[in-house]
C-alpha cells in the first residue's frame, strides 16, 4: 500500500492509525520506497489515487501478466491503452469506454431492488458478500476472458441476479 509520501511501512509513525494498522497487514516485509518500488515483481496494481501516475516502466517491472485496476476517474492513473500497450495482462477502469469497467453501478440498483423487494431493515455483510458472489457466478468459464472479468454495467441480468441473491441472503437471516 502507498500513500503520497511511498509506500506505508512500519517505521514511520502515521497520525492517522489505519496507516500504522495497513502497514502490518499489507506490508509484512516492511519495504521501502516509492509506488515505482512497490510495483516491481507485483501480481497486480489497484489504484484510487489520480491520473497519470504509473509510467510503462512500472507495469515492465511488474510479474509477469500484471493485473491492473487504475480506478480513478474520470482519468485513471494509467490509460487503458498504455497499460496494455505496456505489457499488462488485465486492465479493468472505471470507465465505460473499455472492457472490465469496475464500477458500483453493477451492485446498487440489484442491492436496492433484493432488499426492497424483501422490506429489509438493513444492508448486511451477507447481503453484499450474496451481490459479489451474484457478479462473479455471471462471469462463466465460456466466457472469462483477459477483457471479461466482470460482466458489463450494461447487461440487464446483473441487476435481477443482484436483487434475488440479497433477498434470498436477508431471508435467510431470518432478520
Amino acid at each position: 500500500m502507498v500513500d503520497l509520501c511511498g509506500i506505508i511501512n512500519h517505521d514511520e509513525e502515521y497520525s492517522n492509525p489505519a496507516h500504522a494498522e495497513m502497514a502490518k497487514l499489507t506490508n509484512k516485509r516492511n519495504i521501502k520506497g516509492s509506488l515505482a518500488d512497490a510495483l516491481k515483481g507485483a501480481d497486480a496494481f489497484v489504484g484510487v489515487s489520480k491520473p497519470n501516475l504509473v509510467t510503462p516502466e512500472m507495469i515492465q517491472s511488474m510479474a509477469e501478466k500484471p493485473v491492473l485496476f487504475p480506478m480513478a476517474n474520470p482519468e485513471p492513473e494509467i490509460t487503458y491503452d498504455l497499460a496494455k500497450q505496456s505489457g499488462a495482462y488485465i486492465v479493468g477502469t472505471g470507465r465505460s469506454d473499455y472492457p472490465n469497467q469496475i464500477n458500483n453501478v453493477l451492485v446498487f440498483p440489484g442491492v436496492f431492488k433484493g432488499a426492497l423487494k424483501v422490506r429489509a431493515k438493513a444492508i448486511t455483510e451477507e447481503m453484499k458478500l450474496a451481490a459479489a458472489h451474484a457478479i462473479a457466478a455471471l462471469v462463466t468459464d465460456d466466457k472469462l476472458s483477459v477483457d471479461y472479468i466482470i460482466p458489463s454495467a450494461l447487461d440487464k441480468s446483473v441487476a435481477d441476479a443482484v436483487a434475488d441473491a440479497v433477498a434470498d441472503e436477508w431471508l435467510k437471516s431470518g432478520k
